[in-house]
């Protein structure tokens, strides 16, 4: 279920599948363990709210998050939310007729975008590489909107970039090191942020699409990507118990906070 269409025809002669796989070798060429934060994420979903959860996927993108959700927990729903229009009509064609999906277009530093969604409490809500496009007052803000939208005893669980500033010749070096493997990846056909997109600027179910997130965005929003250490301390502040990593690669974590 949507809150738009993307039209018969279009999705008729599109290969969403195709583009959701291209999705997902772009990004890992920036994160090889992509699927690695995606399987842990899942085992605490299922640790903390069970099998059948109430699932909002932030910031979804594709539906990357979703798409692993259903597959491991059929009897899931899940509401993805999202403004980017060509990343949602990938979604769109992705889970169109799946009943146990709603999307949902929104601004999440609108102060009126929790009204749009269908339920009004979640066990769970998950996003990853998603929330370091903002900076750290809306941050803050969506972090307090969360923790209203979060049943007592649900989580939230974040994947991102968290770089801790007290640490430089960890973080140089490291980032030399992805930078080579990065190099070597793309020699051998990977596509970049700014390629991908240029292939989808190509195909005509997303360039109109395309069109309008590159007048929103442009091209990429000038974010932070604060310690987890900040990232712990805020949420707490916002109204969640407890929080902590439950997922480290060398540039990112997977921070778990429990309402």
């Amino acid at each position: 279920m949507t809150d738009t269409d993307t039209g018969p025809h279009a999705a008729a002669a599109t290969d969403w599948p195709g583009w959701q796989r291209s999705w997902d070798r772009q990004q890992e060429w920036y994160m090889p363990d992509r699927e690695d934060r995606f399987r842990i994420m899942l085992d605490m979903v299922e640790a903390f709210v069970g099998s059948a959860p109430r699932v909002l996927d932030l910031a979804c993108g594709t539906g990357s998050i979703t798409a692993r959700l259903l597959d491991r927990f059929p009897d899931a729903v899940s509401t993805g939310v999202d403004l980017d229009p060509a990343l949602l009509a990938i979604a769109r064609g992705t889970f169109a007729g799946d009943d146990r999906v709603t999307l949902v277009e929104a601004d999440l530093t609108a102060p009126d975008w929790p009204a749009r969604l269908p339920h009004d409490a979640y066990d769970a809500v998950l996003t990853a590489t998603a929330l370091h496009w903002l900076r750290k007052g809306p941050l803050e803000t969506l972090y307090g909107r969360i923790a209203e939208l979060v049943r007592h005893g649900g989580v939230f669980l974040d994947a991102d970039h968290m770089i801790d500033d007290t640490t430089p010749r960890i973080n140089a070096t490291e980032e030399r090191h992805r930078r080579t493997r990065m190099d070597r990846a793309m020699k051998d056909g990977a596509l970049d942020w700014a390629a991908w997109w240029s292939t989808a600027a190509c195909d005509p179910a997303l360039a109109e699409p395309t069109a309008r997130r590159f007048m929103i965005y442009g091209a990429h929003a000038g974010g932070e990507t604060p310690s987890a250490a900040w990232h712990a301390r805020v949420l707490r502040q916002q109204g969640f118990g407890e929080v902590r990593p439950v997922w480290a690669a060398p540039s990112d974590t997977l921070l778990l906070a429990l309402k």
